[in-house]
């Protein structure tokens, strides 16, 4: 397969003070997960065996679990970077749906950024396309997805039950946190069909953003 650089979404949280220890740690964190990806991709997850990726990547299999506990996160880190991201549900000043979408927003533009970038954009859209596709044919990354999504559920309520100052496990931060993480779910299927329709990436942007807006009405105007 044609070595592509893949979608940098993490690296929406780099420290402006970010030392040359942690920024070294960070970039050898991100080569291991491309790595991985773009091995999973060419053979499947299973065929991959963690110590090749850690052979590819000139470290140990120990230095692999360092950054990564389990073989399934290395694919799935970006989730981390969107856990993160959730924290700004506790500002008090910002909707928390405004504040949702803009999280969402954020990493559709990073996404169809790098498909600009790209020289050959529909090998791109393949790419990512392959991704899903991995995803969805695979039983251990589904797992992991549906705990991912348990984990983001859960910062989403932690950060809305600081903003109204009760509980976490409170009945309504935790519906409101199941409600706003559906999101990704809608913005990660949209994406699937309008790459398929062969869009541009200012095209693919457009669509999936009116449908996620779609989506949002129905939580802001209610059932």
């Amino acid at each position: 397969m044609r070595a592509v650089d893949w979608p940098m979404l993490r690296d929406q949280h780099i420290p402006e003070d970010e030392r040359p220890r942690e920024r070294k740690k960070r970039l050898l964190r991100r080569r291991l997960s491309d790595t991985a990806t773009r091995m999973f991709l060419e053979r499947g997850f299973d065929a991959v065996r963690v110590t090749e990726i850690a052979e590819a990547c000139g470290v140990t299999e120990k230095t692999v679990y360092n950054y990564f506990p389990t073989k399934e996160s290395l694919i799935l880190d970006l989730w981390e970077s969107t856990a993160a991201s959730l924290r700004t549900l506790a500002d008090p000043t910002l909707p928390p749906l405004q504040a949702a979408l803009a999280i969402l927003s954020g990493e559709l533009t990073a996404l169809t950024s790098w498909m600009s970038a790209q020289d050959d954009q529909g090998h791109a859209a393949e790419l990512i396309l392959r991704f899903g596709a991995l995803l969805r044919s695979t039983p251990a990354l589904q797992a992991y997805q549906r705990e991912a999504a348990d984990r983001l559920i859960a910062a989403a309520a932690q950060a809305l039950a600081e903003r109204a100052g009760v509980a976490q496990d409170a009945p309504e931060p935790r519906i409101a946190a199941i409600a706003l993480i559906g999101l990704w779910q809608i913005q990660f299927q949209s994406l699937g069909r309008h790459l398929a329709a062969g869009l541009t990436p200012a095209q693919l942007r457009d669509a999936v953003n009116a449908d996620v807006h779609r989506a949002a009405t129905v939580l802001d105007t209610g059932l």
